[in-house]
């Protein structure tokens, strides 16, 4: 499940619904569906978008979208970290970015213009909206691995507009331990600023 850290506030979410009911005042989506039994361990991009082709479908006509695939990176990917280099700077987008993640985790760091900057921590399961022109940055986790079903309104995709002195370097691209509240230290490095 995921995770929403609101550092200014120094404040984590874990609960489902307080999650979609932080997400939802900017416009961002976020689901969990079941992946595990509906999943073999070996299965295809072709598997994946097969099993989940009814949700694509409603994705696909609730946000205006018109094509689906899966993206699968790894820390064997060639030219992982120049294809990670291109999202990890505060960017927009021309249209809505839609992750729904089969496997592995990663960290989309979001900055509405009518609220705090925020992290959302996915896994395998999640599904998460950047709504279009909304400023964010993506870290892939430390074992560098995702694997995600992705919708776009247009068949070429789309590209970062990047911001020009944007917040990112204030956070480290790290992903969440497994608690932040009522230890010492109740923000992780990676939201510390």
């Amino acid at each position: 499940m995921a995770r929403v850290i609101i550092p200014d506030e120094k404040r984590e979410l874990t609960d489902v619904d307080a999650i979609k009911e932080f997400l939802e005042p900017f416009g961002i989506w976020y689901e969990n569906w079941p992946v595990e039994e509906r999943l073999a361990a070996d299965a295809s991009n072709d598997d994946i978008l097969n099993e989940f082709s009814a949700e694509i479908e409603s994705l696909k006509n609730r946000g205006g979208f018109v094509t689906a695939d899966v993206i699968n990176v790894n820390s064997e990917t060639p030219n992982l970290d120049a294809m990670l280099a291109k999202f990890d700077k505060e960017h927009t987008h021309a249209e809505d970015e839609v992750r729904f993640t089969v496997e592995g985790r990663g960290l989309f760091h979001i900055h509405p213009d009518n609220g705090p900057v925020f992290a959302v921590e996915v896994e395998s399961g999640d599904l998460i909206n950047v709504p279009e022109g909304t400023k964010h940055w993506f870290n892939l986790c430390d074992d560098r691995h995702i694997r995600c079903i992705r919708l776009f309104e247009d068949p070429a995709g789309w590209t970062p507009d990047y911001i020009e002195d944007g917040v990112h370097e204030s956070y480290q691209p790290l992903c969440f331990g497994p608690s932040y509240v009522g230890g010492e230290k109740t923000i992780d490095p990676v939201i510390d600023v």
